[in-house]
């Protein structure tokens, strides 16, 4: 029979498991391992909680074959997205399982107030414990504003939606953070109220206000700020989890939710270092409204000149290069190119040039964006480097091949005070002796901001899909 004893000591395997996960999934090269560790550490949490419910006696087997049932339906629907889901929209579907989670702890806290004996809350007619209540209000409402925040962020990054809300520009208004002052207030009041009655009605309350709350946070943040977004709606949506864990005096559900919510706050953290943000600003939604002003180019901007030059150009420079860096963006996504590259590197190297990646931490959509399709190319670990390990190279490098990135390069960043993105991190392309770089247009990035980068005379612009453009390149190197 299934001890207590038994019980803690499987949930501590459970947790190792997460934590193990969560150092495997730091670097390309153990992620897979962190991934299988992950994955065991659940599957041991799921079983053991399944079997404590039975012997406890708080769940028959009905209900245990609903949850069964909702685990194949779940698992099932969850296979066939990840299997479908293309690298572009992996930061989507990344937002929609973050909502998920935000919601599912939104129904087990209004389960918990509803039948609150059926979780060994409180006996059969007794009211919700003071700190219960506390506990399932901050679940509740951490879980509303991370499903709708989530809803909006999924929206922001597949960028299909007609909605005003769900575009990349930042949608402000004038008193917009008062409103959310006084309906944060008004949450925490009804959260109060719901502590010291347990009536329904502040609860519901709560809950939709903690809903507009999670949709008012997002929409001010613009489409250059999503990768940063993302991280953090991964640490509210452990910290949801941990807050419904406390109230079911579930440990295994607090110790994964409080290692979810932490290191996405920690990443959080980085990521605002990288894009030069206020971390506290971020929490607030108070930030990404100054791209707003910079959105589009003036004419005279649009007038300027820049080098072009073919693909058999590029061939030409970076097959008599000594070193080359390769600065891959969202743009290598969308084209889906990294297989193309990979083979235009194996070229070059078999050259005897030496070639390198260097990887910004908000390239792309989401934190890792890069490092992943890399990896799904399997270009070598040791040739990717992060900006802070290969940026004081720059000055030595003969080429630098920009794909499909813009902000992560623009040196606006290092040289106009004035610029929405001053202070931000870059990569220190302009620094290198020749800058390729290839995209469809001239169009701005996600930041709306003119790259100075692109007029250098050093630069070369070679325009068209990433993936053709490499392709003719990978042709021309003989």
């Amino acid at each position: 029979m299934l001890s207590l004893n038994v019980v803690t000591l499987l949930y501590l395997i459970a947790s190792v498991c997460f934590i193990q996960a969560l150092k495997g999934l730091s670097h390309p090269a153990t992620s897979r391992l962190g991934n299988t560790f992950g994955m065991a550490g659940m599957a041991i949490a799921v079983l053991t909680t399944a079997a404590l419910t039975v012997k406890l006696g708080s769940t028959p087997a009905a209900g245990l074959g609903w949850v069964g049932l909702g685990l194949l339906l779940g698992g099932t629907a969850g296979t066939i997205m990840t299997r479908r889901v293309e690298m572009t929209k992996m930061p989507e579907l990344v937002a929609f399982m973050h909502s998920m989670i935000g919601l599912a702890a939104v129904c087990i806290a209004i389960a918990a107030v509803a039948e609150p004996h059926a979780f060994a809350i409180a006996a059969p007619g007794q009211p919700i414990p003071t700190g219960n209540r506390i506990e399932l209000f901050i679940g509740t409402f951490v879980g509303a504003i991370t499903f709708s925040g989530s809803v909006i962020a999924f929206g922001k990054l597949s960028g299909r939606y007609k909605l005003r809300v769900f575009r990349g520009a930042p949608v402000v208004f004038a008193g917009q953070h008062m409103l959310n002052l006084l309906l944060a207030a008004a949450m925490l009041g009804c959260g109060v109220w719901f502590a010291a009655t347990q009536l329904w009605l502040p609860y519901v309350a709560m809950a939709a206000l903690a809903f507009v709350l999670g949709v008012l946070i997002i929409i001010p943040i613009g489409g250059a700020d999503m990768p940063v977004v993302v991280s953090m709606l991964n640490s509210y949506s452990g910290w949801a989890a941990a807050g419904i864990g406390f109230s079911l005096n579930n440990p295994m559900l607090i110790i994964a939710g409080s290692l979810v919510g932490s290191s996405g706050a920690i990443l959080s953290y980085i990521m605002c270092k990288a894009m030069n943000r206020s971390f506290f600003n971020v929490i607030l939604g108070g930030f990404g409204s100054d791209a707003a002003g910079a959105a589009g180019a003036s004419p005279q901007q649009q007038q300027r000149s820049v080098k072009s030059g073919s693909p058999d150009d590029a061939a030409f420079m970076l097959a008599n290069a000594e070193t080359v860096v390769i600065v891959p963006g969202y743009g290598l996504a969308v084209a889906r190119a990294q297989h193309s590259l990979k083979e235009l590197t194996t070229k070059l190297a078999a050259k005897g040039v030496d070639v390198k990646y260097a990887i910004h931490p908000v390239a792309g959509r989401m934190p890792g964006h890069m490092n992943v399709l890399l990896a799904e190319a399997e270009v070598p670990y040791d040739q990717v480097f992060e900006m802070d390990d290969i940026n004081s190279d720059f000055g030595q490098v003969d080429v630098v091949l920009v794909l499909g990135a813009n902000d992560v390069v623009n040196p606006a960043a290092k040289n106009d005070p004035k610029s929405p993105i001053a202070g931000m991190p870059i990569l220190e392309a302009y620094r290198a002796r020749t800058v390729i770089v290839n995209k469809r247009s001239m169009a701005a990035g996600y930041a709306g901001l003119e790259n100075e980068l692109f007029y250098l005379d050093k630069t070369m612009m070679v325009f068209g899909d990433a993936k053709k453009v490499v392709e003719d390149m990978a042709k021309a190197v003989e």
